[in-house]
């Protein structure tokens, strides 16, 4: 998982944090701590894990302010449910109810159940009738206000906890924080694994969120990973029966990623792991595009053009591609004309769009930015957001339903109407990098019905895919 902060502007392998800002960093999946020489078309690159910043920190948390800061569209957690159809699983009081939604996260935040609190306060929200923290892969190190890592983590944290709460507001929140911060390649996995396979071994989740990721070539190759046991918690689950459901953000940057230095982007079509992991449900990211009386309609998520996060060159678009580490699985041989012979990246996705980002509340120490609510984005909230989905599946089911990937599929070739496709846009993007600076553009996928590389199979309808993921039929 990556975030890069950039003159303001904080940015995340899964969570874009949005930030007052003239220019804008890589996202995508992983954190590292090197920086790019600035020059007058490229901005310096700080990638570190998190999320994006695309207006200022606000007092409140209104659309006067939004509109004032950034000229974005921001949405609350009522819109949110709006937009996913959440309110008639309320009323029957599926809330995630007896579930337990598992957010992992390097360093975690410091404030988080406070912060969480304000949220529900502000939103009109029930607090989670559990909230646990647990570090069971050793001592965090001391909480640096001036460390942009830890600080990027903590954005982190933030939004993945607040709209998995958002979307399944009676489910448990367990957060597993963990002491070596997620990079590309190896760096940070395997304290990850060791987390994971705590929380499998007692039992503690029914679906695990991981809003990270790092570019495939960052790893020499499955064997590398094989070697490092990094794929253990997600075969485990795999294994058990009504094992947890494991779901990975897809990245940030469309359909390029950035290499094991952390900064430059690979210039070709490139995806990442663990989302491209056939155990694992691959969360791509849309934008929610305000209709007439309160409707929403989904468009694949690409502001890599948007001139209100920098200067038009900038890679933020839901990530997807085709695995090099991974063949098709059975699930994908419906969409094989689509993916080839290759793993085809996402499953799934929901909002990410910086143009319609979310609010989020933090308050933890970091240098520069006061507590406050911030607008964020990405598909780090995506991610958390369809955690939530799975667990209100799960409370309909009576227990945690595994590898949901090919009910997924299964739901998507017969149009079922809990898969919603979304057949706008691209994740194409373009960037500048290089001494001298180069502009290059990365062609990506186009969005379509049935699957693609953008947006999986489609986004959701939480009244019908809630049941239909728990193998039922809505009442009527």
């Amino acid at each position: 998982m990556r975030k890069g902060k950039v003159t303001g502007l904080v940015v995340g392998a899964g969570v874009l944090a949005i930030g007052a800002i003239a220019a804008v960093a890589p996202a995508g999946s992983a954190v590292a701590t090197s920086a790019a020489p600035a020059t007058a078309s490229a901005p310096t690159i700080v990638t570190e894990p998190g999320v994006i910043h695309p207006m200022g920190v606000m007092s409140t948390p209104s659309q006067a302010n939004c509109v004032k800061l950034g000229f974005y569209h921001c949405l609350t957690p009522a819109q949110v449910e709006t937009a996913y159809n959440l309110a008639p699983l309320y009323s029957r009081g599926i809330t995630g109810k007896g579930e337990t939604i598992v957010i992992v996260d390097s360093f975690g935040s410091p404030t988080i159940k406070h912060d969480l609190a304000v949220f529900d306060k502000q939103f009109k929200l029930p607090a989670p009738p559990s909230f646990k923290i647990i570090t069971p892969a050793g001592k965090l190190p001391k909480w640096n206000a001036g460390d942009s890592d830890m600080t990027g983590w903590g954005d982190e944290t933030t939004l993945d906890v607040e709209y998995s709460h958002t979307i399944a507001p009676g489910a448990n929140i367990l957060l597993v924080e963990t002491p070596v911060s997620e990079t590309e390649g190896v760096t940070g996995f395997p304290q990850i694994v060791e987390a994971e396979n705590y929380v499998l071994k007692h039992h503690l989740g029914d679906v695990i969120s991981q809003s990270f990721s790092a570019t495939e070539q960052t790893f020499t190759g499955l064997a590398q990973i094989n070697r490092y046991h990094l794929r253990a918690a997600y075969e485990q689950a795999a294994d058990e029966k009504n094992g947890p459901t494991v779901l990975t953000a897809s990245g940030d940057s469309g359909a390029a990623d950035v290499g094991l230095d952390g900064v430059t982007y690979y210039t070709h079509r490139v995806t990442s792991w663990p989302d491209s992991d056939p155990l694992v449900t691959g969360v791509g990211g849309t934008e929610l595009v305000a209709g007439k009386g309160g409707t929403f309609t989904s468009v694949a998520w690409n502001d890599t053009y948007n001139k209100h996060l920098g200067d038009g060159t900038i890679p933020y678009a839901s990530g997807g591609g085709l695995s090099v580490l991974f063949t098709r699985p059975s699930y994908q041989n419906g969409v094989k004309n689509v993916v080839g012979g290759a793993r085809g990246v996402p499953d799934v996705s929901m909002n990410g769009a910086c143009t319609s980002p979310v609010f989020t509340y933090q308050s933890f120490p970091q240098e520069g930015s006061p507590a406050g609510w911030y607008p964020e984005c990405g598909t780090s909230e995506a991610t958390p957001e369809f955690a939530g989905i799975v667990a209100l599946a799960d409370q309909i089911a009576g227990h945690a339903l595994g590898v949901i990937n090919p009910t997924l599929y299964k739901l998507s070739e017969r149009k079922a109407p809990g898969v919603v496709p979304v057949t706008s846009g691209n994740n194409t993007v373009t960037f500048v990098q290089g001494n001298p600076a180069k502009t290059y553009t990365i062609k990506g996928f186009k969005a379509q019905r049935v699957y693609s590389l953008v947006d999986g199979v489609g986004t959701v309808n939480a009244w019908y895919l809630a049941y239909e993921l728990a193998g039922k039929t809505p009442p009527r």
